[in-house]
């Protein structure tokens, strides 16, 4: 069977690139060289393919010059495969959790049934729910855990603004755990697949194998630590709320108050420094009479 050809406006069509995009592609070097016939260029299957590729890649966070390396290696016989399975394994959902949708109504009501815009619009932004196109009243939620934590706090009497604020700092954290795990793993297993670009398809092949491996284990070393840690501050707070109520300061102890460095320095030339404690005690005590003093002897209202 012989392969489809294309004019640049069908390749355009079929691919869903714009005419300006292929040919931009093509002056960057791309895509393989059209047919040439008469005043017109010919495409096959191959370009079309080759630009449903680009679009993956592009869709995957690659930018056209890694696009341009990667696909070079291909057509030097290198191979394509085990690196395209390296993009889609890392690419691919990193938890068992699935997607799900819900409508406006259902949202008001888990979050008490009265209508908040802002809030939606901050769940928005923080991609907690995503909007779907031409459906004003409904959302994709891409994790109905976390969804869920959210409608549980805010029925324990936590306000939808520290609910966004919580989370906001708690993804930072997160991304700075994921970042510093990123970087230990590629230091020490990552780097002799991965230590020229682009990869051999063996070395993408297997670096990819290791990924579905090693792909729990961040998760699992943040849960054990996160159950630690919880339950060592838990057991704190709960303490300090139940234990016995801290004694009243007594003011017939001796306490000790911080003074500036120069002013210590001053009275210890005045009156040497082991007379220091007792020359602050009487200046402080004289000042103390000298107040009441003028307090009884103000003028008092006629």
């Amino acid at each position: 069977m012989s392969e489809a050809e294309y004019r640049i406006e069908d390749l355009a069509h079929h691919s869903g690139a714009t005419v300006r995009t292929i040919r931009a592609y093509q002056d960057r070097g791309l895509l393989p060289t059209p047919e040439r016939r008469g005043r017109a260029n010919v495409y096959g299957d191959s370009h079309l393919a080759r630009l449903r590729q680009i679009a993956d890649l592009l869709d995957r966070g690659y930018t056209l010059a890694s696009i341009k390396e990667l696909l070079e290696a291909w057509d030097a016989g290198r191979g394509l495969g085990g690196v395209l399975g390296l993009v889609a394994e890392v690419h691919g959902p990193w938890t068992d959790e699935e997607a799900a949708r819900i409508s406006r109504a259902e949202l008001d009501e888990r979050f008490g049934g009265v209508p908040d815009d802002e809030a939606v619009a901050d769940a928005v932004a923080l991609g907690v729910l995503e909007r779907i196109a031409d459906r004003d009243d409904e959302f994709l939620v891409p994790s109905p855990q976390e969804l869920t934590v959210a409608v549980e706090l805010h029925a324990a009497g936590v306000p939808l603004k520290a609910i966004s604020g919580h989370l906001r700092e708690l993804r930072g954290q997160v991304e700075h755990i994921a970042a510093r795990f990123l970087e230990f793993t590629t230091e020490h297993v990552f780097a002799r697949y991965l230590g020229h670009t682009p990869p051999t398809d063996t070395d993408a092949a297997e670096a990819a194998a290791l990924v579905r491996r090693l792909r729990p284990l961040a998760q699992q070393s943040v849960d054990a630590e996160l159950a630690r840690a919880m339950r060592l501050f838990a057991t704190r707070h709960l303490q300090q709320h139940l234990g016995p109520a801290a004694p009243a300061a007594s003011y017939d102890d001796p306490r000790t108050v911080p003074l500036p460095a120069t002013t210590l320095r001053a009275v210890e030339d005045l009156v040497g420094q082991q007379n220091v404690p007792a020359f602050i005690a009487a200046a402080t005590e004289r000042e103390l009479q000298a107040r009441t003093l003028d307090s009884l002897a103000a003028p008092r209202p006629s």
